[in-house]
Order: C-alpha cells, then structure tokens, then sequence
C-alpha cells in the first residue's frame, strides 16, 4: 500500500492561509463530524455529501477529488472507509434526522436512547447567575445501614476565599447522603449475586446559571476523586463518595486538560471577570489532594483576534499548554514558570494534546483562503523545539490524537469530509495507514464545545498498544439492542489482524489498555447493566471485570455525555454536562455514579 509521504507539499503547489482550527466550522465538537459543515438534507432525498476517502459514500456518489497527497494511494484507493459518510459515524445521541450521515440508533436498545450523549449546539453564555456551592450532592449506598439518615449542610460561596489560593475553610465532609436528601431507597438492594455494588450515586445541589455548566473530570489521586463545575472544585472519597474538600474560584471555569500529572496537580482555565467580555485568561494550579490553589498566571493577548477561540489545555509531564489558534504559551506545572509562547518556524500550534508526547496540531499562515496548509510536529516540553514535522496534504488537518505512544492520528478535510487514520514512526515518518475495508467506526470523541478551537484529547472507542491499534464498528441494528466488534489493525501495516465480536445484543466500547490487554466497556440497555471487560490482545472472548446490575441499568444509561473511568478497581460514570428546563429537575440531575466489588 503506498504511503502518504512526510514532506513538503510537491513543486508548485501554493501553502494555505487559514488556520486549520482558526475559523467556524458549523457544529461544536462531540457532534457528528465534530465541528464540520454538513449540509440539511432535502425532504425525500438522500443526503448528497460524499463518502470519506473519495469513494462512493454510502448514497453511491464519487468526489470526484485526488486523495489528499495528490496521488493513487490509500486515500484514494478501495477502503478503508467507502461505506461511510461522516468520519466518525455519526457519534451517539443526536437524533438522526438532524444531522446527515448520523447513523440510526437500534431500535429499542440502550434503555430508549444512546448512551453517549453529545452536547447541545449552542454557544454557552458566559454571564454569572448568582454563586454557586457545590459538594453535598452525594448519595452512599451500602447493603443495610445507609448511615443514619443525618443531613449534611451544603456550604455556601459567602465563606469562601475569592483568590482561589486555598481550600475553602471548612469542606463539608458529608454524612454520604447527598447534602441533605436521605436516600429514598436501596439501589443495591436489587442486585444479584455476582453483581457489583453501587458505591455511591451523587446528585447536583447547586442552582446553575440560565444555561447550565460544563464538568470538569473527573481527575484521580490516591483515594480522591475531582470533579469541578462552574466555579467550584470539589474532592471526593473515592471509595465513599463523601466530600473531602473544596475549592472555590473566583470565577467561571472555561477549560481543563483531560489528565493530571503523576503527583496529583491540576491546572484550570478560569475567566479573567465575571462579565460576558470577560476571557478565558488566567491559569490555576490546583493540588488535588489537598484542594489547595497554587500558581496563577494570566495569558497575555498576542494580537489583536486573540482570544476569540477558546482555549484548551494539555498536560505533558512538568510542562501544561494553553493552546489557541495561532498561540500555545507552555509552562513548567510545579512552579508556574513560562518556558516558550512560540515555537521556531512560520507554523504555530492550535492545540496540543496530553500524554507521554506532546503532539501540537499546527497551521501555516499562506496567500489562499481556499488552500490550507496545516502539520503535525512532536515538540519539546521544556524548549518547544520540534523534534520532528509531518506535513498534511492541503486543506487537511489533525483533528484527534487517538494515541500519543504509540502515535495514532486522526486527520480530515472537512470540505470533502474525508477521514483517515495514520499511524507515525517515533521519529514522524509514516507507519502505515489504516485500512477499515467496508466496516464502519463509532469514535466517541468528547471535549466539550469549542468556540473556532479544537481538543485533540477525549476519544473513547479506540485503544493502542505497541504493534496494534483496537477500534470498535458502529453498532448494527440487528437484534433488540443492536451488537458491534472490536477489530485489530496492526500498526506495521494498517491491515486488519482479528475480529472480536460483543455478546448478542451488547455493544463495546474501547476505553484504554489495561496493561497488555483492551480495557472494554459493555454499554447498559433496558434489560441489562453496563459492565467492565478485558479483550486478550489476541482476541477471543471478553472477560468481565465488574458486572453492574440490572436493577440500575436505567439510572447508569441516564447520565449526558458521558466520561467513563476505570480506577483501582472501581468503575465511574460521570455526566460532563448539567442542564435542566427547571430548578427541581436541575436539582434531580445525577452527575457521578460509582460501582465496585
């Protein structure tokens, strides 16, 4: 199979101008085709927008347009994904007759609707509605005593500290039964031998601006667990559920990165004021073991149309980003020191990614609006200095890090909705290229909504280990709840190695390795609860880890948009959005639910 070459654009060919994540790009991300354009289909027609890599998408019409490195090759050559109109199948949620390509969720499956909610298209308002107090909204379940029925008092903003440079004085510890609202019964009390057991269930207790709030996390130390919301950041018991501590910010949380460094540390993008002019400026350490606030700094504006992307933020060893088109300012996590703004060359990154490598997706500034030129380089944490450049074809762009050891990229061009998956050698050269055949894929990507940015973290339904790169197929229809596979490409040679199938009637989903094997999740359905699995890395049958019950399959289905964690044995499930039509439903709103042995 011919590669796409690493290098410069061939003879006479013109660079772009825009910026690949500098511009609007119609729907947010965790929508279908994550912040691409896509066209309403038309009354009895087919939708007409073509299939990924220039094949007959699955309406039966051709580009018509050369692959993206202008030759025969994998771009453009039978596969790996003819079938399939959206690069990402449509994610899970949306209705389908909203958004053309979305695949049609099972009839009957998931409890009466996907699993994986997608955020709400619309612009969140950045106006203050009143403080917020977060931290009493945890339910404890055990079988038998439930603690005493005592009620906790959730503890408002008037005691706490406006800088947030410390934990607010006195963290409500809880009582575990949900700040104040006694459990009105056992959820495990209907679980079945073998089952795990529902920890603790929390519920929101906080009155939330107009248009809801984002959750933030959750993030993992030692035996705490952190989420945050709004203006508040709160520590959890991970075992418990109760409430260790508290951190109030001085104002509304606007970004963080999807993982923590290996000693407990966090960084958070709050706004500069409390205004709606107000930007997402200002860095705040946070230790999450403790809730104490550490550094600060403020991003300062580079240029006049700074600032009009939000910002995201990744997490490399001692080094976190703050990425935004044209602009990443990189600083040391353990004392706040700044350590570049830029990086050598006319090419800037647009975002960065978290992990073992910092991945930065990048944009050349050019003369033609209609041709992009955009590149992948792995930079230095400390100096930024790149240690290698992968050019894109024109008009493409990186749009996820699926893997950044070994190095798995998702690329499109959103014009033509074109997709492919890329596999790179540690020193960026082309591995190989993956090749899907005629199956399609369901990446579930979150990040939330970025305004012209992107978030190259938060895919679920892939994984990768050194020689192999796991994805799960979009569900089929067949079935009361439809069913999917998990198909092994080699990474030496994009070709598929092996098929595994899910049980009749369950759908899986990738999450991570756990250790040599493919961590799974089972999603939960009317009739049966979620479940915890490992895939050998040869295939074969699942092996269930934790079995969640039956009993609570609908609340475990029920939360939005979901972030799905697996630490120490215990099994997460967190809503990453709270909105509600009224305060009593916003109030009702679970947001985390915990399950172990």
């Amino acid at each position: 199979m011919t590669q796409p070459p690493s290098q410069p654009p061939p003879p006479g060919q013109q660079p772009g101008q825009q910026p690949g994540y500098g511009y609007p790009q119609g729907p947010p991300q965790g929508q279908p085709g994550y912040g691409y354009p896509q066209t309403p289909p038309v009354p009895g027609q087919p939708p007409t927008q073509p299939g990924p890599y220039n094949q007959p998408g699955p309406y039966g019409q051709q580009t018509g347009q050369p692959g993206p490195y202008g030759q025969p090759g994998p771009y453009n050559q039978p596969g790996p994904y003819g079938q399939q109109a959206n690069p990402y199948g449509g994610g899970g949620g949306y209705p389908p007759q909203q958004y053309p390509g979305a695949p049609t969720p099972p009839p009957g499956g998931n409890g009466g609707g996907s699993f994986f909610k997608r955020k709400p298209g619309v612009v969140i308002a950045a106006a203050v509605a009143g403080l917020l107090f977060i931290g009493g909204g945890t339910w404890f379940f055990v079988s038998g005593d439930d603690g005493g029925g005592k009620k906790s008092v959730s503890k408002k903003d008037d005691d706490a500290k406006p800088d947030g440079n410390g934990s607010d004085d006195e963290p409500d510890n809880g009582d575990g039964t949900g700040g104040g609202r006694e459990a009105q019964d056992d959820l495990n009390a209907g679980r079945k031998d073998g089952e795990s057991k529902i920890l603790w269930l929390q519920k929101n207790d906080v009155d939330l601006p107009k248009n809801g709030a984002d959750v933030y996390g959750p993030w993992f130390a030692g035996d705490i667990v952190v989420k945050a919301m709004y203006k508040k950041v709160v520590g959890y018991g991970a075992a418990d559920g109760k409430q260790k501590w508290s951190l109030t910010l001085p104002a509304e949380m606007c970004a963080a990165p999807t993982m923590s460094t290996a000693d407990g540390k966090i960084v958070l993008g709050i706004k500069d004021g409390v205004t709606e002019k107000s930007d997402c400026a200002v860095l705040q350490q946070v230790d999450l073991k403790t809730g104490k606030g550490g550094w600060k700094q403020t991003l300062k504006q580079q240029g006049n149309f700074d600032f009009l992307s939000d910002i995201t933020l990744a997490i490399n060893g001692d080094t976190v980003t703050a990425a935004r088109t044209g602009h990443a300012n990189a600083f040391r996590m353990s004392d706040g020191k700044v350590l570049f703004d830029e990086v050598a060359g006319d090419c800037q990154p647009d975002a960065i990614s978290s992990g073992t490598r910092m991945i930065a997706a990048e944009s050349c500034p050019g003369g033609d609006i209609d041709k992009q030129q955009n590149q992948v380089q792995e930079l230095d944490p400390v100096t930024g200095k790149a240690k290698w450049t992968y050019k894109l074809k024109t008009n493409w762009e990186l749009d996820k890090v699926y893997s950044s050891d070994p190095i798995v990229l998702s690329l499109t061009e959103p014009d033509k909705k074109s997709w492919a998956i890329v596999a790179l050698n540690d020193n960026g050269t082309v591995r190989s290229q993956i090749d899907g055949g005629k199956d399609k894929f369901q990446p579930k990507c979150g990040g939330g909504f970025i305004v012209f940015g992107a978030n190259l973290d938060g895919c679920i339904g892939v994984a990768a280990d050194a020689s192999t790169f796991y994805m799960a197929t979009q569900p089929s229809e067949t079935g009361s709840s439809g069913t999917n596979e998990v198909i092994a490409f080699s990474l030496d040679t994009g070709k598929a190695k092996w098929r595994a199938k899910a049980p009749a009637e369950r759908v899986m989903t990738p999450l991570r390795m756990e250790g040599a094997n493919v961590l799974l999740y089972f999603e939960p359905s009317y009739d049966k609860g979620g479940a915890v699995a490992t895939l050998a890395p040869t295939g074969g049958a699942p092996k269930v880890l934790l079995k969640n019950p039956q009993s609570t399959s609908q609340i475990e289905s029920s939360f939005y948009d979901t972030e799905l964690d697996y630490v120490d044995g215990r099994f997460y499930v967190t809503s990453s959005r709270v909105s509600a039509s009224d305060d009593k439903a916003e109030m009702e709103t679970k947001t985390m639910m915990a399950f172990g042995k």
